[in-house]
């Protein structure tokens, strides 16, 4: 029984890093404050959505798709990481530069950034790769449906980090958010910098 369930366990873990559902929770907080619950679960919808879809699709096409256009998983890390840290810089930025932001992606941001590439980003995408060929298309699908399942059950709890911060705390909480999202594009430019060009 132990063994039969191994794979599962062994390609569930490293999916579970890399996704990092409970890290994502404080930014899905900050990017849907001030929006109505039909909003929100609308944003939580589509971040699930897409995220889970970025991910079987990349799961069974990814070898194929990366190969015929030429594009590595560097290319992905450098690429997200600077359409991040633009979208952080806006947000961080005093006066109508923030509203404007906000009001362009709010429909979108559940799709970008949250589902990708917070979610499913380059890591997801590339574990999800080596667990296919480690062991197997049964064991990687039903690990990586599990994670977004997860994903799913924390970010419908979001409300109750929004109701212990309050409206000024979570303001607050925001900005440092926004810091971390223009770190996070920075770390993920640096990491494909150094797997395009040092390795």
């Amino acid at each position: 029984m132990l063994d039969q369930l191994k794979p599962y366990i062994l390609s569930f873990i490293p999916i579970f890093v890399a996704v990092d559902a409970l890290g994502n929770i404080p930014l899905f907080v900050s990017l849907v404050e001030g929006m109505s619950k039909k909003d929100k679960h609308k944003i939580l919808y589509e971040c699930v959505v897409t995220a889970a879809s970025v991910a079987v699709l990349f799961m069974l096409l990814g070898k194929f798709i990366l190969h015929i256009l030429g594009v590595s998983i560097p290319d992905f890390q450098i690429a997200g990481g600077l359409l991040l840290f633009v979208i952080a810089v806006r947000l961080l930025l005093p006066g109508d530069g923030k509203n404007v932001l906000a009001h362009a992606h709010d429909r979108d941001v559940g799709v970008f950034p949250m589902g990708m590439p917070l979610i499913t980003g380059p890591a997801v995408l590339t574990t999800t790769l080596i667990m296919l060929d480690t062991y197997g298309i049964v064991p990687t699908s039903v690990s990586l449906l599990v994670n977004m399942f997860i994903v799913w059950a924390s970010l419908v709890k979001a409300d109750w980090f929004m109701k212990i911060l309050g409206p000024g705390g979570t303001r607050g909480f925001a900005k440092i958010m926004y810091i971390l999202l223009a770190a996070i594009a920075v770390m993920m430019v640096r990491k494909g910098i150094t797997g395009a060009f040092l390795t």
